[in-house]
């Protein structure tokens, strides 16, 4: 044996660690970083970030099994092969995203994947490989020493990589400044991995430096077992990222949470030390218990906290699955097929999450069905020494107390279903009973399985998901889409339609007077319905009008005779709804157009000059499509509009304070501008929503007409300090109305 394979000091192993932290950090830098360099060709939904991280997974499958081929040869031909490979991968540098154009009513189920794929298919894979690639190199390296501790270290490179993107690289980097740093780490990842090849002995005595694996191979139902415990955590992390992303913004900074404690988890779950793994999945059942019923019913009066608990419940869920496999782990020499099992549930679950489940379900499904299967998996123990004595005596005992169980969470969501039938205001009677309850009947059962999922699946019902199967039941009441859920409620006055959590349209009903009133964010005394109203003095009876977002399609009850109104609407799902479940535009705009699509990428199609009035309402949920606020976006939305044309912008927010990102716009494009913010009388009905919009135009006349039509309309605020959003640069983080 040659003296590098003796050699198992601490440089080698520095070595070893410092190579797979490096790929690994930069692996999953590319991943927010290429997302952020998408956004202005697709547009900003969360499910795109779902797409581009199912096009991660499966990439990352094709990397494991690319590896565990490879490893049927021995050591140092492998070296030689992937080095190779690495090199290959570098005619797709410098990092960019494909020039190839996309049409503008392009399906993102299969654009996004594809060119994704297309820009860094080549380099994700190469590099995805070298984890456990370099870990068996290890192992022949030092001769036979335990390469899973190096696992956590990857792991802990892939949270780096995550963490730093939004937090260093996108505030102090411009996108090509982005790909030229990632170009370099890439360059400098294929010296380290040259590095570890050269550490390979050059002669060996082990069957694994040959390529041959000396330990039985695993069993079928073991594999499987691995596939199953990869796949949880993998669709519970997007199920989670859908949530978050919904509801605040499309961007890396939320993007990579969920993300990161996925990672994060691989790296506890690893580690050569157990005892905060051990810690943490014996508690697990607990958070499990206790946190996914709230998830599932949702803490909308406290979203930050709403948000907080599922990516805890994420966190430990996966904690505890992984260290479940941890714990399953084959010998080193089996390796290689270890990480392919685990790497083909990964993918599974983004499959499941991204794909499968908008199809099948009506409603986020997926959600409480994996937080139901991670309870169903979890390592379990009695946390209480007499309540271990209860369970552990006849089997006859045990079916009797699972029985006594069973019946005792049937009543409970009996009670609650009935109650709910009845109620008027209270969605449950006395949630913190029902919850105590629960939380009892939990500690009771932690360690016996079949009665925990018993607990666990009425808890996740009584606690919302009764409400949502009563929802799916009603005809017309649910859809779902690439782009999201959307909701339509109704009673005898009212018909309102929900995106996630945020109401998008409200109409009046009982006259025909009542459902030509604009309501809620376009009442006639917000921004929008004052320049609505102010239309013919500006532009005379002939005035043209553009909405991006149409939501209900309430904004089309300000068209008048004469004028030429066209919407711009990115799902055809919110077309149906505003066509077929509200008369909107059917009492006000009977001929009006609605085109398909991505505003940005439609009006960059269109003739300039050719609109008056643009008003900017596209939300997803509450959450704001970055790429229609960038200094380009501006820029396209300016052409589009006459020389005399008016934008308006909508920028009310839970958690963002946009009024910086429009200001810095209008400063750099050239543009006057002006606020009105309304609030919502105390005394309002459902009708009437608090809101604030922008008005820009490049003729000073047209907002001093606004303001002299009504005073409410204030100059706009100017934020020296903030930096303009643009296509290669933005951040959020001074936005964040939690930290100002």
């Amino acid at each position: 044996m040659s003296i590098a394979a003796k050699d198992t000091s601490t440089p080698i192993r520095l070595l070893f660690v410092v190579a797979i932290l490096s790929g690994s950090f930069l692996l999953f830098l590319v991943q927010p970083m290429v997302a952020r360099m998408a956004l202005p060709r697709l547009g900003g939904a969360p499910a795109v970030w779902n797409s581009a991280m199912l096009v991660y997974q499966a990439l990352l499958l094709g990397g494991y099994a690319y590896a565990h081929w490879l490893g049927r040869f021995a050591a140092r031909r492998q070296a030689l092969v992937h080095l190779a490979v690495l090199v290959v991968a570098m005619l797709w540098l410098p990092l960019h995203l494909s020039t190839m154009e996309l049409p503008a009513d392009a399906a993102p189920t299969f654009w996004v994947p594809w060119l994704l794929a297309v820009s860094i298919g080549p380099l994700f894979f190469a590099i995805s490989a070298q984890a456990p690639l370099l870990q068996r190199w290890f192992s022949v390296s030092s001769h036979g020493a335990d390469p899973y501790a190096l696992y956590a270290a990857s792991n802990f490179g892939s949270f780096g990589g995550l963490i730093a993107y939004p937090l260093l690289v996108e505030p102090m980097l411009a996108i090509r400044s982005q790909s030229w740093l990632w170009t370099g780490g890439y360059l400098l990842v294929v010296l380290l991995v040259a590095a570890c090849a050269w550490r390979l002995p050059r002669t060996a005595e082990t069957g694994e430096a040959h390529g041959v694996a000396a330990t039985p191979a695993p069993r079928p139902v073991r594999i499987a077992l691995w596939i199953a415990l990869a796949f949880v955590p993998s669709g519970l992390m997007l199920a989670t990222s859908t949530y978050i992303t919904t509801d605040v913004v499309a961007m890396p900074l939320l993007w990579v949470l969920p993300l990161g404690l996925y990672l994060l988890s691989f790296t506890i779950a690893f580690a050569a030390n157990r005892d905060l793994a051990d810690m943490l999945t014996r508690i697990a059942p607990i958070t499990i218990l206790l946190f996914g019923g709230v998830m599932v019913g949702g803490y909308q009066e406290k979203p930050y906290l709403n948000a907080g608990l599922a990516l805890i419940l994420l966190f430990m869920a996966s904690v505890a699955l992984h260290t479940a496999m941890y714990r399953l782990r084959p010998a080193p020499d089996r390796l290689t097929g270890f990480y392919l099992a685990m790497s083909v549930g990964g993918a599974l679950g983004g499959v499941f999450a991204a794909l499968i489940a908008p199809i099948v379900f009506d409603w986020t499904y997926e959600y409480p069905l994996l937080i139901l299967t991670a309870g169903a998996l979890a390592p379990q123990g009695f946390l209480i020494a007499p309540v271990r004595r209860l369970w552990n005596g006849s089997p006859t005992r045990s079916r009797l107390l699972t029985l006594a169980i069973a019946a005792i969470m049937a009543a409970v969501v009996l009670v609650v279903m009935n109650h709910a039938s009845h109620a008027t205001d209270e969605a449950m009677p006395a949630p913190g009973l029902v919850f105590l309850t629960i939380a009892v009947l939990g500690l009771a059962v932690i360690g016996a399985r079949v009665a925990f999922v018993i607990v666990l699946a009425g808890a996740l019902v009584a606690f919302g998901g009764y409400r949502s199967i009563m929802i799916s039941m009603e005809p017309d009441a649910r859809v779902r889409s690439y782009f999201g859920v959307y909701t339509v409620t109704h009673d005898a006055t009212v018909r309102q339609l929900a995106h996630g959590t945020t109401i998008h349209g409200t109409q009046l009903l009982g006259s025909v007077a009542r459902e030509r009133t604009p309501t809620a964010y376009y009442v006639p005394q917000s921004g929008v319905g004052q320049a609505m109203l102010a239309l013919p003095t500006l532009y005379g009876p002939n005035a043209r009008v553009g909405v991006v977002g149409l939501g209900a399609g309430t904004l089309a009850c300000y068209a008048r005779p004469g004028q030429d109104w066209r919407f711009y609407e990115i799902d055809p799902a919110v077309a149906r709804i505003a066509r077929e479940q509200f008369t909107f535009l059917s009492r006000c705009l009977p001929g009006g157009k609605i085109e398909i699509g991505d505003a940005r990428l439609r009006l960059q199609a269109t003739a300039p000059a050719t609109l008056d009035m643009l008003a900017m309402d596209a939300f997803s949920s509450d959450s704001v499509p970055m790429h229609l606020m960038t200094r380009e976006a501006f820029a396209a939305y300016g052409r589009v509009l006459s020389p005399r044309g008016v934008l308006l912008v909508h920028i009310s927010n839970r958690f963002l304070d946009l009024e910086p990102v429009v200001s810095a716009a209008a400063r750099s494009g050239g543009w006057q501008a002006a606020s009105l913010t309304f609030d919502r009388p105390a005394n309002a009905g459902v009708a009437v929503t608090g809101s604030a919009w922008i008005a820009l135009s490049r003729d000073p006349s047209v907002i001093a007409t606004l303001k002299a039509r009504d005073d409410r309309w204030q100059t706009l605020g100017n934020y020296p300090g903030f930096t303009p959003w643009t296509d290669d640069y933005s951040t959020i983080l001074p936005l964040v109305k939690a930290f100002r």
